[in-house]
This record gives C-alpha cells, structure tokens and sequence, in this order.
C-alpha cells in the first residue's frame, strides 16, 4: 500500500496538482483585491456593490423573509469579474512571456561575426598545417 502511494505521488500528474492549488491559493489575494475594486466602482456608479435587492419578493405577505434572485446576479458578476481579473493579471502575461521566448528560441543563437568567422578559419588552416 505503501509503495503504490509512493508511486501516485512521484507522478508529475500529483505533483502538478498540488503545486496548482498551492499557486492558486497564493493568487487568491491579488484577484479578491482586484474583485474588490472593481465591485467598489460598480457601487459607485449604481449605488450598490450587489445585486442582492434586483427583484426580491415574499411568497406570502406575512413573511418576514424576501426571495433574492438577485444573488444569481452578483454570483454571475463576481464570476465573470474574477474571469477578467485571471485573464488580464496571469494568462494573459504567461501568454505574452511564452511567445516571447518561442521567438528566441525559433530565432537561434545569433549568427557569428566576421572576426569570429576569421577566427574559425585561421584556426582550420592552422590545423591542417
């Protein structure tokens, strides 16, 4: 039993894994913040961070209680505000930084200059003689 949790951990699948959700809790602070922002100009211009209160109603007259389906609309908000924040502060540099480095690597070592093509062909001849 042993020996075959040890070998489900040594799976770079596993590793990866944890290593995500460690990253991921570690971003979780900077997109709560720039979700924070963003829902704070949201209630400055409609006068409230939520859309709680958008359509409540009771069932019965009597009831002390109100049915928000507006809490669908924040939910949504708050996740489509969370996409933005993800895609804007991490995918979209990651994307920028691979392309990057496929173009230094797609465009090679840089070419020899003349003195080190001199040089090649000096120490050729040299070797021959």
């Amino acid at each position: 039993m042993i020996k075959g949790f040890k070998e489900f951990i040594s799976q770079g699948n596993a590793l990866e894994l944890a290593v995500a959700v460690i990253i991921g809790a570690a971003f979780k602070p900077i997109v709560d913040a720039i979700t924070k922002v963003i829902l704070d100009i949201i209630g400055q211009v409609i006068g409230s961070p939520n859309f709680d209160s958008v359509g409540q109603f009771k069932i019965f007259a009597s009831s002390e209680e109100y049915i928000q389906p507006g809490t669908i609309i924040t939910a949504v908000v708050n996740f489509f505000l969370v996409a933005i924040a993800v895609y804007f502060c991490i995918v979209m540099p990651m994307n920028k930084l691979k392309e990057r480095q496929k173009k230094a690597v797609e465009a090679g070592p840089d070419a020899p200059t003349d003195v080190e093509l001199l040089a090649e062909i000096r120490d050729l001849l040299a070797s021959k003689n």
